[in-house]
């Protein structure tokens, strides 16, 4: 059935706002190299990975930073989207409705973190591969569109929206799709860090603390769910009053 919670959760809430705001502290402290040290580490042993001797992990990883890995990760979380609503949900009454209500609010959250963390969070920075030189550049050993490189890759929004979406899975489905929703964030978010278009702390800090702090106060208060039903009944009313074939 429907994985269902509380509509007011203050105590979750409270909880992963702490995570995020640990996480914040841990980014912020000067006494803390933690991030720094793990950028360089995770950039500089990727990177030396983009080799003239390692021909076919330069075509990988050229391959899955083209557009057209983007349109797979889209199909990778419908496909799951999808086994979501067909196995836990299986009333058959409005249950695309349902689910429909669900998909608008989290694409309308995506929108509001988005356009919220551009104007709350002044900063940014650029991606590695235009801080270093002397770097390997997978645009240069290729022939096809491909990516190594951000102007602003602080927070990685791929990132922030597969975290989003994994959340969303555990608010309405439950764990077991929460957890099939993670790996599937966790391998999808790898491309733009092995080609060097993002730091690691992009995506594993600044992604998840986004969602730690914000999506709670959408999907632990009657704010995410009370919306879906007001769609979900908006849809309802519309299918309702089409007329029958």
């Amino acid at each position: 059935m429907l994985h269902t919670e509380p509509t007011f959760a203050p105590g979750r809430i409270l909880l992963f706002n702490l995570l995020g705001a640990l996480l914040v502290w841990s980014w912020l402290s000067p006494g803390l190299l933690f991030w720094t040290e793990l950028d360089d580490a995770v950039f500089f042993i990727t990177n030396a990975w983009l080799s003239e001797d390692n021909e076919a992990w330069v075509l990988f990883v050229a391959a899955i930073n083209n557009r057209l890995f983007d349109v797979f990760s889209l199909l990778v979380l419908l496909a799951i989207y999808l086994w979501a609503i067909h196995h836990y949900d299986p009333q058959p009454r409005h249950r695309m409705m349902r689910w429909g209500g669900i998909g608008i609010v989290m694409l309308l959250s995506a929108v509001f973190i988005a356009q919220g963390v551009r104007l709350v969070v002044p900063y940014t920075h650029p991606s590695p591969t235009l801080v270093y030189d002397n770097v390997n550049l997978v645009t240069e050993m290729v022939d096809f569109a491909t990516k190594d490189s951000s102007g602003s890759s602080f927070p990685g929004d791929h990132g922030v929206n597969l975290f989003l979406f994994t959340a969303f899975m555990w608010r309405f489905a439950g764990i077991r799709a929460m957890l099939v929703s993670l790996v599937a964030a966790l391998i999808l978010s790898a491309p733009r860090i092995l080609s060097g278009g993002h730091w690691f702390s992009d995506v594993y800090f600044a992604a998840v603390a986004i969602n730690l702090i914000i999506t709670p106060w959408i999907l632990l208060t009657p704010l995410g769910p009370g919306l879906a039903r007001a769609i979900t009944a908006g849809l309802v009313k519309v299918r309702n009053a089409l007329p029958s074939r």
